[in-house]
């Protein structure tokens, strides 16, 4: 699973990162508090009124008005999830069918480039007209780049394909989070929430065995393929309800402010220029130059206008919130990345084997989650920042040691849940100091910089280490796991030089979570 694709758990009733608002656009919202005008149920001061009487606990999810809706929507963050832990274990296969092991990293890359697109997109299509349309179109782009993935005769067509799936993901990711916030009541938008959190867990103990049975015995392409028939059911079943619930405008909203082009074509130039910029890594010739400096020049201006200032230098508070944020997300997804590919052509591992190393993950995330929230832990949530970084720098950094022909492959299965546990503690607690530290009118659009922050980040580092892997040799791994030696050793040292990169951006993550907590004021991104 991928710290982008998760949906992350913020605590009870508190928003959670990766959604937009009803009122807000483009991936800024991760609140799902609907607007309502006023405040509060008290009545006008002076007027005599008898105050209402609070509202009795709205029940459960599965009660008749919500039971298709919410069985509709959590199918759909459940295949989501099933799809993000399958791919990474059927991933080495399909690379080496398709003599593609060098863009290895692009297959991940892809998805989290074009997702930050439909982020933008989608937050401005659900303000507009309402989240039924962006959901729609969402997945079946998402279902349309799974067919063109398990129909893909080359690795560029992988790619592109893993790319349609990112648009399709980023438009999905921020309306489902409208659909909670116009469609749910304000006691049953946590026990929703929580359900998109838990649809995790499954997947991640039993995806990669799935995965893995149905590569060595029907063929990698089955594993995308067999998901879009599957998406049928839950869209059939949320149609209906979603139509009357949530379909249109809010209710009584002003007229919809203007589509931001700018924000959009910010969102165009951050996906071109990482495009570039690993363009340029993987080719490494004297020529990658111009796509590198064009790459750049893309990227870091729109990358600057999209974050609050002090974000790159780690200024106290916010700016080092958002930071941590893409820090840890990328480390730890490029960490996962790699793992099932060393395991298959570096230690003979079958691909069934290989991805059952990150079974744990998803429980073991959802305890470091769970554990944050304690308000007991409340006083101490620096240090937890802290020590989850560190739990997720020791686990990258342990992840190479396997290459050891005499170090068990099941150790790794418990360092990559120690590492997994650590993101749990940092992500969600990276969302409570978010909006902690935003004034209520900056919520929107500060919460829309930590999501641009974990996919730009991502983006970066996958592009960096993949040169990394290139170099080093490692588009010969492809051979290891047939005997070559000479193969495997250069493919060994590929490893080597992504994790240590790794492992070096997580240290750095330990540096930047001793200043997330500080007396700078919220900042407003430009």
């Amino acid at each position: 699973m991928s710290a982008s694709d998760k949906p992350q758990d913020t605590g009870p009733g508190e928003p959670p990162t990766g959604a937009a608002s009803a009122g807000r656009g483009p991936a800024e919202a991760v609140t799902v508090r609907a607007k309502t005008g006023r405040t509060g149920n008290a009545p006008a001061p002076g007027s005599g009124a008898r105050p209402p009487a609070e509202p009795e606990p709205a029940g459960s999810v599965l009660r008749p008005p919500y039971r298709a809706l919410s069985l509709g929507i959590v199918s759909v963050v459940l295949l989501v999830a099933f799809e993000a832990t399958a791919v990474g274990t059927a991933m080495p296969v399909a690379a080496q069918e398709l003599n593609g092991v060098p863009l290895y990293a692009y297959a991940f890359s892809a998805f989290f480039t074009t997702s930050l697109v439909g982020m933008v997109v989608s937050g401005q299509w659900c303000d507009r007209r309402g989240p039924l349309a962006p959901l729609g179109t969402g997945i079946v782009a998402f279902a349309a780049g799974l067919l063109l993935a398990g129909t893909a005769g080359s690795m560029w067509t992988l790619v592109f394909a893993r790319a349609v799936q990112g648009v399709g993901g980023g438009l999905v990711i921020v309306a489902l989070y409208v659909v909670v916030s116009r469609a749910y009541p304000e006691a049953l938008r946590p026990k929703i929430l929580a359900a998109f959190s838990a649809a995790w867990v499954l997947p991640s103990a039993v995806g990669p065995l799935i995965a893995g049975t149905v590569t060595e015995h029907l063929g990698w392409r089955w594993v995308f393929l067999g998901i879009p028939a599957l998406v049928l059911l839950p869209l059939a079943a949320m149609l209906p309800p979603l139509r009357r619930a949530a379909s249109g405008p809010p209710e009584g909203a002003d007229a919809p402010d203007p589509w931001d082009v700018r924000r959009t074509r910010l969102a165009l130039g951050v996906a071109a220029g990482a495009g570039l910029l690993q363009y340029a890594g993987q080719e490494l010739r004297w020529f990658s130059l111009v796509p590198a400096v064009v790459g750049a020049g893309l990227l870091v201006p729109a990358a600057l206008a999209l974050l609050p200032r002090g974000t790159y230098r780690a200024a106290r508070g916010l700016p080092a919130v958002i930071l941590l944020r893409g820090v840890a997300a990328s480390a730890y997804v490029v960490a996962e990345s790699f793992v099932p590919l060393m395991l298959v052509t570096q230690r003979g591992l079958s691909v069934t084997l290989a991805g059952l190393t990150l079974a744990a993950g998803g429980a073991a995330w959802a305890l470091g989650s769970y554990l944050q929230a304690r308000s007991r832990l409340e006083p101490h949530r620096a240090r937890l920042v802290r020590l989850g970084m560190v739990f997720v720098a020791l686990s990258i950094g342990y992840v190479p040691l396997v290459l050891v022909e005499s170090v068990p492959v099941w150790t790794l299965a418990l360092t990559m849940a120690l590492g997994c546990f650590g993101m749990g503690l940092v992500i969600s607690s990276m969302s409570v100091l978010l909006l902690r530290l935003s004034p209520p009118a900056e919520a929107g659009r500060n919460s829309s910089a930590l999501q641009v922050s974990d996919s730009l980040s991502t983006v970066v580092l996958l592009a960096c280490t993949g040169a990394v892997f290139a170099a080093l040799g490692g588009g010969t791994t492809g051979a290891a796991h047939t005997g070559a030696t000479a193969e495997r050793a250069a493919g060994g040292g590929a490893f080597v030089g992504v994790y240590a990169v790794a492992v070096a951006v997580a240290v750095l993550g330990v540096a930047v979570a001793g200043r997330v907590l500080g007396s700078t004021p919220a900042q407003k991104s430009p």
